[in-house]
């Protein structure tokens, strides 16, 4: 199957829409990607992150809890309770965070031609 012109397929992999073309859903569950697209019938299951969608998530997470909490520590002088309000908001932050960034990295696969590599290519 050949991508659609003007379909991009960074903007659909955020989305959680199929890269190819930007109209069947990427995930069938949370996180497990489809096997197949609905709409073009593009084949999903050779696509695989990784664990790289979640150290993203994590650096980014992290970064903003450990900034906010440092800014309310120093700025505000709170209570010690208040610095705990940080870590469900660093959870939350991942959970919303961690299915868009895996449509990303499988996007980006799938515009980078990843799946054509093959080892003696290196």
């Amino acid at each position: 199957m050949t991508q659609p012109p003007g379909a991009n397929p960074y903007l659909a992999g955020l989305r959680g829409r199929c890269p190819n073309c930007g109209e069947g859903p990427l995930f069938e569950g949370f996180l497990r990607v489809s096997q197949r697209c609905e709409a073009c019938g593009f084949d999903l299951a050779k696509a695989d992150s990784g664990d790289g969608p979640a150290v993203f998530v994590m650096l980014i997470a992290g970064f903003i809890a450990a900034f906010g909490l440092l800014f309310t520590e120093f700025a505000l002088h709170p209570p010690i309770w208040v610095d705990f309000l940080w870590l469900p908001v660093g959870a939350v932050l991942c959970l919303v965070l961690l299915r868009p960034v895996k449509g990303l990295m499988l996007a980006a696969q799938f515009a980078n031609k990843a799946s054509e590599a093959r080892r003696d290519d290196l």
